[in-house]
């Protein structure tokens, strides 16, 4: 059974990073791959509102990146500022300009080859009722 899996070992999140469209503005200052550390990850993770926009990006992405409005949520523009940064300053999601507007997506392929399983955990993760 080398090399193969099974049902049971197979990863639950079926977002794979999407093919970089051409003319893509460079990503926002982040750490390389290699430098993203798991206590600085689970940190950015351990806020339920960045919890939630990271779920969401692995389970419900449309595109190759979202804006901050996509999300929905219901919170001053500073505040979402700061969440997105920490996310991204964390290693866990790129972000790129466009223009006004930054776009968002999950390091999905940085974060699998460093902590695997990592992402499967976030998207099974169910958030507390009137959250």
């Amino acid at each position: 059974m080398t090399g193969q899996r099974t049902e049971a070992t197979r990863p639950a999140v079926g977002v794979e990073e999407r093919p970089e469209p051409p003319g893509l503005p460079d990503p926002l200052p982040e750490p390389a791959a290699a430098d993203i550390r798991l206590e600085t990850v689970l940190g950015a993770l351990s806020d339920p509102l960045r919890l939630r926009i990271v779920r969401k990006l692995l389970l419900e992405s449309e595109e190759f990146d979202h804006t901050c409005g996509w999300f929905g949520l219901d919170r001053p523009k500073s505040s979402l500022t700061h969440h997105f940064r920490a996310l991204r300053e964390a290693g866990v999601t790129r972000q790129r300009q466009y223009g006004l507007e930054r776009r968002s997506q999950v390091r999905v392929a940085d974060l699998n080859a460093r902590f695997p399983g990592l992402l499967d955990l976030v998207a099974a993760w169910t958030p507390p009722d009137g959250d």
